[in-house]
């Protein structure tokens, strides 16, 4: 059972202040909005890796695979918890999930690590 994290008073407001690839990327990771491929690859470099449910996907082609799956498998709410820029590279961010996935309920942690153009170079996904 996972307890439930009140949202920090200062996600909004640090997320106003995110890179543009990470907005970006979460934009059109919410199922609220109905996502744009071109978007979000915009937000990845090439070659950029994705590491999900401890598996690796690597490249827009493959990322787009995995958006497309996961944006379908499962019908579910996000809510911003949490957002931190750990320096000018390494962004963290907490969303709060609830929905018909097993468990119902997750918290899940965004690793976001960026190159010098602010392009999505690495992204771990985990609860």
């Amino acid at each position: 059972m996972t307890i439930p994290t009140p949202p920090d008073p200062t996600a909004a407001e640090t997320a106003k202040h995110l890179p543009h690839a990470i907005t970006t990327y979460l934009r059109e990771a919410d199922p609220a909005h109905r996502a744009n491929a071109h978007d979000l690859l915009s937000a990845f470099t090439p070659d950029a890796v994705v590491i999900d449910e401890e598996k690796t996907y690597t490249g827009h082609d493959e990322i787009h695979r995995w958006r497309e799956t996961a944006a379908t498998e499962y019908t579910y709410t996000v809510e911003l918890t949490h957002a931190e820029k750990l320096d000018d590279t390494h962004y963290v961010v907490t969303n709060h999930l609830e929905g018909n996935f097993p468990g119902g309920v997750v918290d899940l942690i965004y690793r976001f690590t960026l190159n010098s153009e602010n392009l999505i170079t690495n992204l771990e996904i985990a609860p």
